[in-house]
């Protein structure tokens, strides 16, 4: 069986594997049975211990093939001995800081993300709301294959669902929000762009909770409309608005709303690594910050690297993957991590990047200096960068395609201290991602090229 586990669950098309209704439900029936297991043993992954039977909490985003997943999740479960309760559509992080607050075994988040409709995923959540560990995902694709080599009859199960979760995450969200803020909120006009995925249902109901005016778009999910032009990926819409309105700030999520990207009144898009920055000089100024830095990945511009070293804060750099982010977090005592690609994590609020949450410390920080997000991120210069994904009929190890090798090695040497090149696999697409950042646009483009070139000839599907 091929690996089923990548950096952030198991993700594929809809009706084809990994993603097809024997293995979705042998997922759910692996899970149950190690959850029963470990709460037999009184293992310390299980937080909730005590209870008789372990419980796991199913969210699901707006595709299409959320809900049948879902349901073959529920009868996997079931099969193991396993109540499986629904929260029904809500962001992945409400499904993490849920599964800690309501003393589930586990979660389970159906979505692909920022990925088109066609595809999905189940994200699998701990007790503690963290995602599983390495041994615990081979532990589950071991327990998986035997379940498929069996070739039971997958029997979808429709749970119950408890309608009263949206309104305890958004709860939740707000008792994080300074109440001597709210009245600040008041005046503030927000545009929110919910990539007619899971934020749709909360996230313009939570910021107008708070008295901000909210302007929604791209907010009426039909199931195949999912991240289509719109959202975290695609904030050009977003900016425009924003500008159309005369609205001081936009925020676009992404499908399972773990991602925030940001828009000034200008129009300005701000990414993850402006919101680092902004949160960052915050925190630290309110003695807030843990771990004397800041936890980024690879893919973080250098121009944050040079203002996180200005204002006296190292930037630490991990594999891409919030994974990584928060095993670094971990690791040096930080609170405070994340991706250019808005994926934020603020620790002493929640292990997982979570949307709704970014959008509410932005905001925060806002209010309380009494300023603008264009202000905020005035003095961060963006070195030119861009990321190139190319196709690829195999991922093949980089060390044996030496003209990609080589490339890579000209490009590294050529730009030396003042840019930086990464070439890396996705780990949910058979995609090769090609970043070459630089001073100049022109040494941006050329090396770029250059690499790509390689690619093409050795790997191009």
């Amino acid at each position: 069986m091929a690996k089923l586990f990548g950096t952030d669950g198991i993700r594929g098309v809809a009706g084809e594997p990994p993603l097809d209704a024997p293995t979705v439900f042998a997922v759910g029936r692996a899970l149950g049975e190690f959850l029963r297991e470990q709460r037999a043993a009184g293992s310390p992954l299980d937080s909730a211990r005590g209870k008789q039977d372990p419980r796991v909490l199913l969210g699901e985003d707006t595709r299409e093939s959320s809900p049948w997943v879902t349901r073959y999740l529920a009868g996997g479960l079931r099969a193991a001995g396993v109540e499986a309760v629904s929260a029904g559509v809500l962001p992945t992080p409400a499904i993490a800081r849920l599964v800690r607050a309501r003393g589930f075994a586990a979660g389970a988040m159906v979505s692909a993300s920022h990925n088109p409709y066609r595809d999905n995923g189940v994200k699998l959540i701990a007790a503690n709301g963290m995602k599983l560990p390495d041994e615990t995902e081979a532990e589950l694709e071991e327990r998986i294959g035997v379940i498929l080599a069996a070739g039971l009859d997958p029997q979808p199960l429709a749970p119950r669902v408890d309608m009263s979760l949206a309104g305890d995450y958004i709860e939740q969200l707000r008792q994080a929000t300074p109440a001597n803020l709210w009245e600040d909120f008041k005046g503030l006009h927000l545009v929110v762009d919910c990539a007619n995925g899971a934020a749709a249902g909360v996230a313009p109901k939570l910021f107008r909770s708070l008295g901000a005016g909210v302007t929604a778009i791209h907010a009426a999910p039909d199931g195949k409309n999912i991240n289509a032009g719109c959202g975290a990926l695609h904030p050009e819409s977003l900016a425009a608005k924003v500008v159309e309105v005369h609205a001081q700030l936009g925020v676009a999520f992404d499908g399972d709303a773990d991602r925030a990207i940001f828009v000034a009144g200008s129009g300005r898009i701000v990414n993850g690594d402006g919101v680092l920055l902004a949160c960052a000089r915050w925190m630290k100024e309110k003695r807030l910050l843990k771990g004397g830095c800041v936890v980024g990945t690879v893919m973080a511009n250098l121009g944050l690297e040079v203002a996180l070293k200005a204002g006296g804060l190292p930037l630490v750099r991990t594999a891409v993957g919030d994974r990584y982010v928060l095993e670094e977090m971990l690791h040096r005592g930080a609170n405070l991590g994340g991706e250019q690609s808005g994926h934020i994590i603020f620790l002493d609020d929640s292990p997982a990047g979570d949307g709704p949450l970014t959008a509410l410390k932005v905001l925060t920080i806002l209010a309380e200096r009494d300023t603008s997000l264009d202000e905020l991120v005035a003095d961060l210069k963006v070195f030119p960068q861009t990321l190139k994904n190319i196709r690829v009929r195999e991922k093949r190890p980089l060390e044996e395609l030496p003209a990609v090798e080589k490339a890579i090695r000209e490009a590294t040497t050529a730009l030396g201290a003042r840019g930086r090149v990464i070439v890396r696999y996705s780990g949910t697409e058979p995609l090769l991602r090609v970043m070459v950042e630089a001073e100049t646009e022109a040494d941006v483009q050329r090396w770029t090229d250059h690499i790509c070139r390689a690619v093409g000839t050795s790997l191009g599907a």
